[in-house]
């Protein structure tokens, strides 16, 4: 049986502004603590205040950050707490998974915020914005992307975060095209594999009229021929109006042409009618981490082959007085 997603109406969550206060929460695994601090330290550089949440630090087994049951009230202090503005991953890595189940989706909906990650908090981003609406942010996180020189790309994460009004990315953001073709849709998506993955479970993805975003690393051509097909087969390609991938990092077979996964990609996508592009910097990056919100209206252009624009239509947050 699935869960409880119906289609809800979109919820912006408030822009962040100077002196937004961020708390720091572990959802999946654990990391070095010198890496979170050097994270920190980047967010009070850029006029935040950063604070862990009480169990961000924790370790529980080979490689889980806390318990669930510890990453979860994490999770529902953050949102239940209104001098919180946004909630920002510490990692990925693996367990967000396990939180699904116990998350307290009225509570969330009641107290919208910014929740940002990445990788494996695809799982949680996804299901999030399906239960609740709410708006989530696919991008950098606190010991990884923070606590890297030139780690965050900056423009997009103030247009995600601070402005309410539509932005675009180009190809000085890594994009490239592999179809020609224009097409509208929600924005939606992160990491390949977490995604498949939610595949027959209670919080399996919603991609129905979607520009449907697909990143991940170190991943062969065949593994992504492979899920791909598992999307198709399961129809979940059947109503997606655009497909955007990310820079796919590593995704290569030793010994083969360098462009193999992009023709794995055309010829597993042969029949998809829709815009493909490549390339757009987010997720599993080296540097320039952009931000992506998730469930607000986009349109992915790729009809100028110098010029491929992936639009987002509305603001994917709301401005507030200031108290």
């Amino acid at each position: 049986m699935r869960a409880n997603a119906q289609s809800k109406p979109t919820q912006p969550p408030k822009a962040l502004h100077t002196g937004s206060t961020l708390r720091l929460v572990s959802p999946a695994s654990w990391f070095d603590p010198a890496k979170v601090q050097a994270g920190m330290e980047t967010l009070r550089a850029m006029s935040y205040q950063p604070q862990l949440a009480a169990h961000a630090l924790a370790r529980h087994g080979q490689y889980s950050a806390g318990t669930p049951q510890q990453r979860l009230e994490d999770l529902h202090a953050a949102f239940a707490d209104p001098s919180v503005d946004a909630v920002v991953c510490t990692r990925g890595g693996c367990g967000a998974a396990e939180l699904l189940a116990g998350l307290d989706v009225a509570l969330i909906e009641k107290n919208p915020k910014v929740i940002l990650g990445c990788s494996d908090v695809t799982t949680l981003l996804t299901w999030l914005h399906d239960a609740t609406g709410l708006v989530t942010f696919h991008g950098p996180m606190a010991a990884g992307d923070f606590a890297r020189t030139h780690g965050v790309d900056l423009p997009s994460w103030q247009s995600a975060l601070q402005q309410a009004a539509p932005w675009s990315l180009g190809a000085k953001d890594g994009l490239r095209i592999l179809k020609p073709g224009r097409a509208r849709g929600k924005f939606y998506g992160g990491c390949l594999s977490m995604l498949v993955a939610s595949l027959g479970t209670p919080y399996e993805i919603h991609t129905e009229d979607t520009i449907l975003f697909l990143e991940d690393v170190s991943t062969k051509p065949y593994q992504i021929d492979r899920m791909l097909l598992q999307l198709r087969l399961a129809e979940k390609l059947r109503d997606v109006r655009g497909i955007v991938f990310g820079p796919m990092r590593d995704c290569v077979q030793p010994g083969q042409s360098e462009d193999l996964l992009d023709q794995v990609l055309l010829r597993v996508l042969e029949d998809f009618s829709g815009p493909v592009a490549i390339g757009l910097r987010s997720g599993h990056v080296q540097e320039r981490n952009i931000t992506l919100p998730i469930g607000i209206a986009s349109e992915l252009d790729t009809t100028n082959l110098s010029a491929p624009t992936l639009h987002f239509l509305e603001a994917a947050v709301r401005m507030e007085p200031r108290a």
